[in-house]
């Protein structure tokens, strides 16, 4: 028989014990998860083009993708080390909080209320952009003041939606939503004629035209309804995993703002610029601050490309979109994209 005293040791220590173990799981950041399984789990979109989207051969591309093999490459040495996992927009925040996915790249918009409430951080922004709309050119619709009355197609479970409903009422003007889970849903009921237009992110409007059956009986509306600033998104309360996803990001544009591409960053490595120096590690702080390898922004550039030449071959003048980098343009070239130095 135990008595009352041993009873109550056994018990404190079972506690303890589990407390431990709590706190050393909490501890365990997702780089060392990452470092140890040999592969990054990266949440992507179900298909969108220019952004993340596979190919003939399930090859998974675009901008995005692309965000992720960097991130690969800076800590595991090797871009092609990623498992792509298709989300939904209802899926995707709650597929980065149960931990399912390391890191979530999938045309996100950075808002308070995820930064804050949902225990999550973005990383940055990839991809500024805007809400807009698609209307077909039968309509005879060429302003987005002119749908009063119509139906539009959205998907669920986005910020979509409410920006949907406070231009309509901003502008004092009535409207039906068609709401659906999938985008191909979303396009497929556009396509059919369940709604009069369709609305998300105006590169999304672009990349979706593509996938009609008769891409020029569609046309995007001019007007751009809101700020949608995306990027990608890791979880708090994880430092050194949110630094390594940030500093991914910058190296990416630092790298086009000191012209080291893809093509010459092997000569890249003799510059005297101690810029320079330091984005490809001969120099500075290295990987030490980030806790990885010391070249992980030369393997980023010399795997991936910088900014400028992802940007150009996932959505601008070298893919089907042929988006103009307009406001995604770097701060010295008239547009937004401004990191912090590397040293």
């Amino acid at each position: 028989m135990v008595n009352n005293k041993t009873l109550l040791a056994c018990i404190i220590a079972a506690s303890t014990t589990m407390m431990t173990s709590q706190v050393n799981a909490a501890e365990q950041s997702t780089l060392d998860s990452v470092m140890k399984k040999g592969e990054l789990t990266c949440g992507v979109s179900t298909g969108l083009p220019g952004f993340s989207n596979p190919d003939a051969k399930g090859h998974w591309k675009g901008i995005d993708v692309a965000y992720c093999q960097a991130l690969a490459a800076a800590v595991l040495g090797d871009k092609n080390k990623v498992k792509y996992v298709p989300l939904t927009a209802k899926e995707r925040l709650t597929a980065l909080q149960t931990g399912e996915i390391d890191v979530l790249s999938r045309n996100t918009t950075w808002t308070l209320t995820r930064d804050t409430s949902l225990g999550l951080n973005f990383a940055g922004t990839l991809f500024y952009d805007g809400q807009g709309f698609m209307v077909k050119k039968s309509l005879g619709v060429n302003s987005a003041k002119e749908l009063d009355g119509a139906s539009v197609c959205v998907q669920s479970g986005t910020t979509t939606e409410l920006n949907l409903a406070d231009y309509f009422r901003k502008n004092k003007m009535k409207y039906q939503s068609v709401v659906f889970d999938k985008v191909q849903q979303m396009v497929a009921g556009f396509e059919s004629g369940r709604c009069d237009a369709m609305t998300t992110d105006q590169s999304g409007l672009y990349a979706l035209r593509l996938t009609l059956a008769k891409p020029n009986s569609a046309k995007v509306l001019p007007e751009i309804i809101s700020k949608e600033p995306l990027g990608p998104v890791v979880r708090q309360n994880d430092d050194k995993w949110f630094n390594v996803a940030k500093w991914t990001l910058f190296a990416l544009i630092n790298a086009e703002e000191y012209g080291i591409t893809s093509k010459n960053v092997d000569q890249m490595l003799k510059s005297n610029d101690p810029n320079i120096q330091r984005i490809l590690g001969v120099d500075g702080p290295k990987g030490s601050g980030l806790g990885i390898r010391d070249d992980w922004g030369y393997q980023i550039i010399k795997q991936v490309g910088n900014y400028g030449e992802v940007f150009k071959q996932a959505v601008g003048e070298d893919s089907p979109l042929k988006i103009d980098r307009g406001v995604n343009a770097l701060w010295n070239a008239g547009g937004f994209m401004y990191a912090p130095p590397i040293r």
